[in-house]
This record gives C-alpha cells, structure tokens and sequence, in this order.
C-alpha cells in the first residue's frame, strides 16, 4: 500500500514539474497592454513594464560597522515596573 502511495505522490510530482511554460508573454489576440499608470495616455511594452524603478531597490548609505563598539548609555533603557 505504501508503495502505491508513494509511486502516485511520485507521479503527481513529475507531471506537476513539466507544466512550466517558457515562452514570451504577450497580451491575448485583439487585446493590448494596460497603460502603466491610471490615468496615462501611453502604453509601455512588456520589457519596460518588468524594469523595476531605482526607488524600489535603494542602495546602501551607510557602512556597516566592521567591529565591535562599546555602546553609548541609554538612559531610556528602564527596567520594566
């Protein structure tokens, strides 16, 4: 019984894996791509449309510490009641 179980588990996995589809994605025949912001007049291609915008991936400005630091006294740093 286990062996059924296991070959199904294995089958239903194999055939779940060769589902991916790797071709271009375009809009449906007779349709277009939506426009990029509400309200904008133009319509941006897929490869713009997938380019993310520096805001979302900031670089770093500031340095991390290389090694330890004694910390400064925190006198907001109570016991608690």
């Amino acid at each position: 019984m286990r062996t059924i179980v296991f070959c199904c588990t294995l089958l239903a996995a194999a055939l779940a894996g060769g589902c991916a589809n790797r071709t271009m994605l375009e809009p449906a025949p007779g349709a277009s791509l939506p426009a990029t912001a509400y309200g904008a007049d133009s319509v941006s291609d897929a490869d713009r449309l997938l380019q993310v915008p520096v805001q979302a991936v900031p670089t770093r400005s500031q340095e991390l510490r290389t090694r330890s630091e004694r910390r400064d006294d925190d006198p907001f740093d109570l016991p608690p009641p």
